[in-house]
């Protein structure tokens, strides 16, 4: 919109653009009686009054709407003159917020509409609103609020903001009302590691859905395999929000919901009931308990007298495999392999030496120094790709490639509930991106003088804390599954078998 300012007639030798720097510019509480008020009404400018006067053929409704128009810039002329600080005389004529179109006491004219060559530039103090929407110049300099935006996005890698999303959930503040208690407190377990590896969590969730299943009833007017598919997403979006469901997980929900789904919608709630924890029992055990004992029969016997068996980080399976083949009488060693953030090889290492085996704890660090030792590397999984790759915990990949280049076999043992039929080529389009403050370098340190010093302040730092990472099948010897053993590219074979039964 153009808002139309009368000019002075006086000399015609001097041009509008010169009257305009000769004359003074008054401030907004001065009274400027050549000045004429307008305010724009759509996308016409609403003409002063003694123009309008002398218009014979202006309506007398449009004369009634000038005056209206009129009377509403003088009342916002007069609040805005109470509302602006004192001017001070020797600043009123100058620019503000280095804006030269911002002059106190005049309206700015619109961006999309520049004035005609007829017209003044004179224009009035904008708003904070409209002044942030003017574009900047070349050389004039950004607000300050920005600033704080533009440091919240340098601590993020573009090429990973993908896997960016909202920050997990530490307390049940805010949580849907119809979320179960059970739920609640799972979910914060899993959230501070409490509960962790692949399998604990799948198997801790079937449980509690199980409390979920025996305290839910179905609401009047409705079924049970609909309304309860309902109730259970709640429970599973609150279950997402501490943190991003497993693989093992997200099979053993499908399943469930599956389950539920073949429900006739006249059989009696607490029959219905009662089969689907029926048969929450049947799945965990069939293809998490008895699966895992079966792999663990089989890996043991992969072991053999003097043989040094290398593992990485903590895999319950892997943990059974090794108790097994000492169970039978062998006589081997154990060296753990372990990373940070969460060092989760120092619970197996202190489990394993319970038992009584020979066992040599060593960071990841060392890596290249222990391998050499090494006989075997037996390997867990977080899940097993469609193109036969290894998606496991971050550092597996670095076990598996030098393991390789010294020619010692790598064994991965796995079950069939961590199959998947997605494609993953590397760990960047897929991963879990954890909280930075989690590594030990962005915790609160003291620095020289003694004072506290959080590193997560600095804006050049950037944190990356991804879970997994995703081992080449070329890397790998053998799976090891309840489906007996098979070669990484006969994943897709196991993974239909499992997704029938």
């Amino acid at each position: 919109m153009v808002s139309i300012l009368t000019t002075d007639q006086g000399d015609p030798n001097v041009s509008s653009s010169n009257r305009q720097e000769k004359e003074p510019r008054p401030s907004s509480g001065a009274h400027n009686p050549k000045k004429t008020l307008s305010t724009p009404i759509g996308n016409k400018d609403v003409p002063n009054k003694s123009a309008a006067q002398k218009n014979e053929r202006t309506s007398g409704a449009e004369l009634k709407k000038q005056a209206k128009a009129e009377k509403a810039a003088k009342r916002a002329q007069s609040k805005q003159g109470q509302q602006a600080p004192p001017i001070d005389a020797s600043q009123s004529n100058k620019p503000e917020n280095n804006n030269p179109l911002a002059v106190e006491g005049s309206v700015q004219p619109s961006p999309q509409q520049p004035p005609s060559k007829g017209q003044h530039k004179r224009t009035g103090s904008a708003s904070a609103s409209s002044q942030k929407s003017l574009p900047l110049r070349p050389g004039q300099q950004q607000a300050p609020a920005a600033e704080p935006e533009q440091r919240k996005g340098a601590q993020r890698l573009a090429f990973i903001s993908h896997l960016y999303g909202s920050p997990r959930r530490t307390s049940i503040v805010g949580a849907v009302k119809d979320v179960h208690p059970s739920i609640l407190a799972l979910g914060l377990q899993m959230s501070n590691y409490i509960i962790c590896g692949s399998n604990a969590r799948c198997v801790s969730t079937l449980l509690i859905f199980k409390r979920v299943i025996e305290a839910y009833t179905t609401p009047p007017n409705n079924s049970l395999p609909r309304d309860l598919t309902i109730h259970l997403s709640a429970q599973i979006d609150y279950l997402k929000s501490c943190r991003p469901l497993s693989v093992s997980m997200g099979n053993a929900i499908r399943w469930l919901k599956l389950t539920i789904s073949t429900i006739d919608p006249d059989t009696p709630e607490h029959q219905a009931k009662n089969k689907l924890c029926s048969a929450i029992d049947n799945f965990i055990r069939e293809r998490v308990t008895v699966a895992g004992q079966a792999i663990a029969s089989s890996a043991s016997s992969r072991i053999q007298n003097g043989d040094v068996i290398v593992t990485f980080a903590k895999s319950s399976i892997v943990e059974s495999t090794l108790a097994e083949a000492y169970r039978q009488g062998k006589n081997f060693q154990v060296i753990v392999v372990d990373a940070e953030p969460l060092f989760e090889g120092r619970n197996l290492a202190i489990a394993l030496a319970d038992l009584g085996l020979q066992v040599q704890y060593a960071s990841i660090h060392t890596l290249s120094h222990v391998m050499p030792d090494a006989t075997k590397v037996f390997l867990g999984a977080h899940a097993m790709m469609s193109n036969g790759r290894l998606y496991s915990r971050i550092g597996t990949a670095l076990v598996a490639m030098t393991a390789k280049n010294l020619d010692i076999p790598v064994i991965v043992l796995c079950e069939s509930v961590k199959f998947t039929d997605k494609v993953a080529l590397d760990s960047i389009a897929t991963n879990e991106m954890a909280p930075s403050h989690e590594l030990g370098f962005f915790g609160t340190g003291v620095d020289k003088a003694g004072e506290d010093e959080d590193w997560r302040s600095a804006s050049n730092l950037v944190g990356v804390n991804l879970m997994y990472d995703l081992t080449p099948a070329e890397c790998i010897h053998m799976v090891i599954t309840e489906y007996g053993n098979l070669p990484p590219s006969s994943v897709p074979v196991v993974q239909r078998l499992s997704s029938n039964t």
